[in-house]
């Protein structure tokens, strides 16, 4: 079906730079600015310009347009651990930042070009509900195709909104598909029905927010997250070693009265076999005395064999490892080592070529707890840090942001945090190198949070929560089976037409 030619009608190139333009401003609505309403016009226009194509078959273009505004003002962060850690040049750098964006932008371009294809006769079925679920099924394929990377899926910038009730529900892909449906209603000329969907949809978010989908399991727990702002571009070195390691063993020893002592990844740079004697077993046997845990991020493994990313944890809960399983691409290990090796040779990275954690459960004990744990941008992956659930009673994400330098990433990693504490009824505790730190509580709100580049402490009493949600119950099964049905009218449209 041709589209009708409206209002929006707009010579093609001016098509493209408007798209170009909403994905661009739709960053404001992520951490740091936090102008979680804007991304409400961003979707709505996009849809519109969708509506109305300056020509037939734009449609995909018109997403390219968007994604390429949208990743590259929101992700162009990635640049800096390249160039600046990656000892590369930084014309390199960028280059290969602009590749990445290229190919993210491709999404957006799938999900223009199922928009035209996926057209029933109704525009008010189209906006409402065709567009919204091709939106989030997209948004969920890029969240797991080729390793998934899920950064800037537009339900994160709703965690301060009413649509955030929905979180512990249909998880962060169904706060999305909400606020696309919302974008759509906004698209199109007022009608009694659609208005009063918008207005349900957001009334029911404000309630659900009332609800407290989890309860106490134990008394309040005192806790420490340690910063110890090591700058990245030393941390690897061995003479930075004794230092880095006397500073979190000072710091540790500074909150006595904290049950559980939580450092950031790799806090310890070096091989837990190197430190084993001088650091590990006798903070072990001191942490026992004093009836404390420790968590610590550490490399395990020796250099001649296999390696992991892990958190140890040490103290009278007893000793045990979890061991990073969701590797980042080039930065931790190679996808298809034999052709890209010589890269990641030439980018210098440290510590990047570790080997995947096993399939076990990510959980730990600590202060007689068990408490779920992942590392760096798993907190990315909802489904999977709900693997801990509904056993664990806390959850833990241990990071070192200090790769992406100052920029926009460490803000946005910490929203994607309070989106998971949201999602699961539980407290996170987010350990990082140089921030930025924080204590989110079960609502996904911030408890307490550290300034970034600087050396800091954040202590609080936090409560071990039992309890299931319903997103941990189902997982993104509920809101990709929503999707899919939204689709049926377009789908038997299409069929009757074939």
């Amino acid at each position: 079906m041709t589209p009708a030619r409206g209002p929006a009608h707009w010579p093609a190139a001016a098509q493209l730079l408007l798209a170009c333009a909403a994905g661009g401003v739709s960053v404001l609505a992520f951490a740091p600015f936090g102008l979680g309403l804007v991304a409400l016009p961003g979707l709505a226009l996009l849809f519109h310009l969708w509506r109305y194509p300056a020509r037939r078959g734009l449609n995909a273009w018109t997403g390219y347009a968007f994604g390429l505004g949208l990743m590259g003002f929101g992700v162009f962060w990635i640049r800096i651990s390249i160039a600046q850690f990656g000892g590369v040049p930084l014309a390199l750098a960028v280059a290969i930042t602009v590749l990445f964006v290229l190919a993210m932008a491709g999404f957006f371009a799938l999900a223009g070009w199922l928009s035209g294809r996926l057209r029933p006769g109704s525009d008010v079925v189209w906006l409402t509900l065709v567009l919204p679920a091709l939106w989030t099924l997209v948004e969920w394929l890029r969240g797991w195709l080729f390793t998934g990377f899920p950064w800037l899926s537009f339900g994160y910038s709703q965690i301060d909104l009413p649509l955030a009730g929905y979180g512990p529900v249909l998880g962060v892909y169904g706060i999305g598909l909400l606020l696309a449906v919302s974008a759509g209603i906004l698209s199109q000329s007022p009608r009694p029905l659609p208005v009063a969907i918008l207005l349900a949809i957001w009334a029911g978010g404000a309630g659900l927010q009332q609800i407290d989908w989890t309860q106490p399991a134990a008394a309040p727990i005192r806790v420490s997250l340690l910063q110890g702002n090591i700058p990245q571009d030393q941390k690897w070195r061995r003479s930075m070693r004794g230092p880095s390691l006397q500073l979190y063993l000072d710091m540790t020893a500074s909150v006595p009265d904290s049950r559980i002592v939580i450092w950031p990844e790799t806090a310890v740079p070096a091989f837990a076999t190197e430190v084993e004697t001088s650091l590990l077993a006798p903070l072990d046997a001191l942490l026992r005395e004093q009836g404390r845990d420790l968590l610590l991020g550490i490399v395990d493994g020796s250099e001649s064999g296999d390696y992991y990313n892990a958190m140890l944890s040490l103290g009278v809960s007893g000793r045990d490892r979890y061991y990073k399983r969701h590797l980042v691409p080039f930065g931790e290990y190679l996808p298809f080592d034999a052709w890209t090796r010589p890269l990641l040779d030439f980018l210098q990275i440290p510590m990047s070529n570790f080997s995947p954690g096993g399939d076990g459960r990510p959980l730990l004990t600590l202060a007689g707890q068990p408490v779920g744990v992942d590392i760096c941008y798993e907190d990315a992956y909802g489904t999977e840090v709900a693997r801990a659930l509904p056993e664990a009673t806390l959850l833990v994400n241990a990071s070192n942001d200090a790769w992406f330098g100052d920029s926009l990433a460490p803000h946005q990693h910490l929203e994607i945090a309070r989106m998971r504490a949201l999602e699961t009824g539980r407290y996170l505790l987010r350990a990082t190198n140089t921030g930025v730190s924080a204590i989110i509580d079960a609502r996904g709100q911030l408890r307490g949070v550290s300034p970034q580049f600087e050396r800091a402490i954040l202590s609080d009493d936090v409560v071990p929560l039992r309890g299931t949600t319903p997103f941990v119950l189902w997982g993104n099964v509920a809101v990709v089976l929503l999707a899919a049905l939204m689709l049926l009218p377009a789908l038997r449209r299409q069929r009757a037409g074939a």
